[in-house]
């Protein structure tokens, strides 16, 4: 008969709890090819009211993903502040998120309300989200936890 130690099923279910948040947390910021909102710097959505390509130069991690700036007073600003400067509902479309499911974005279908940074799958979708924006927040927002779940798209 093999003795095994009691600790080793509590320390073998602990290691499998946290290598599934691990990967639950890899999906929770929208990024392609590791790269979020395509490259584009998530201040210059704040500071120049568009977006504005990033570069490798003046990039971070944070949650598991890299962020290119355009600058580097943009990757400080940044890295003091990413709850303020990363964008809604990890990057994912708002729209989306609100109708209870993950969708890729596209840079240029953003807006910004209420000093946050809300992505859209596309112009056409934004232009939905833009109809009715503080409806469509908040059911997004009772609908984030069980999104954020879901594996990306």
């Amino acid at each position: 008969m093999t003795y095994i130690p009691r600790m080793v099923p509590i320390a073998t279910a602990a290691i499998l709890a946290l290598s599934s948040a691990s990967i639950a947390f890899a999906d929770e910021v929208y990024a392609t090819n590791g790269v979020a909102i395509n490259g584009y710097d998530p201040v210059a959505y704040f500071t120049d009211h568009k977006p504005v390509r990033g570069t490798e130069e003046f990039s971070i991690s944070y949650k598991g993903v890299t962020f290119y700036f355009a600058t580097a007073a943009h990757r400080d600003a940044f890295t003091k502040e990413p709850e303020h400067y990363a964008p809604q509902y990890g990057g994912y479309c708002a729209f989306g998120t609100a109708e209870g499911h993950k969708a890729p974005t596209q840079p240029q279908a953003f807006t910004v309300v209420d000093d946050k940074l809300y992505l859209n799958y596309n112009d056409d979708v934004a232009k939905t989200w833009r109809s009715d924006i503080g409806g469509y927040i908040k059911k997004a927002n009772a609908n984030w936890d069980a999104v954020r779940a879901q594996p990306a798209p």
